[in-house]
């Protein structure tokens, strides 16, 4: 396990560690979704679509892809927060 979690309890850093590897793997992911259809984030690739520019399959499926893992990331992100704040109280 990383040292960062020496001081953690096993089993918090043993969580906190699978939330960090979901919140790696959710961001990488959303990068190769977004770069197989040519896009910088979500809203580039839905004006794309909206303008004709980009077909609607399988650029829709790319974008609700790309939604989906952005929002995985932000909430794991909030749940490590919110651990960390619960462990250092």
């Amino acid at each position: 396990m990383n040292p960062i979690f020496d001081a953690i309890p096993p089993e918090q850093a043993l969580e906190l560690e699978q939330i960090a590897r979901l919140i790696y793997e959710a961001r990488e992911n959303r990068r190769k979704v977004l770069a197989a259809i040519g896009a910088n984030d979500e809203a580039e690739l839905l004006a794309r679509i909206a303008a004709g520019a980009v077909d609607e399959h399988p650029g829709y499926e790319h974008y609700l892809a790309a939604r989906i893992l952005a929002d995985t990331h932000e909430a794991a992100r909030q749940v490590v927060g919110e651990r960390l704040r619960e462990i250092n109280r």
